[in-house]
């Protein structure tokens, strides 16, 4: 299981709703008429972007190797 950290913001007082962006994963972005449904529609934006990124920085170096880097 991978954290990442949301900032959510309260739409405007007139439409209501929610949305939110990623700070670890830049263009990653949920919006939804609760907060729940804003996290999750981040949660499979932010999913959606490290599949595609991944894939992308692969494709590009036939040498490439994938490693795993553990923050402490």
């Amino acid at each position: 299981m991978r954290k990442f950290t949301a900032i959510v913001h309260r739409g405007d007082p007139d439409e209501g709703g929610y949305w939110a962006t990623c700070l670890e994963v830049p263009g990653a972005n949920g919006q939804g008429e609760t907060r729940e449904e804003c996290l999750a529609n981040l949660a499979v934006a932010i999913q959606e972007l490290l599949e595609l990124n991944r894939a992308e920085a692969v494709s590009n170096d036939a040498n490439a190797e994938v490693a795993e880097v553990v923050l402490p």
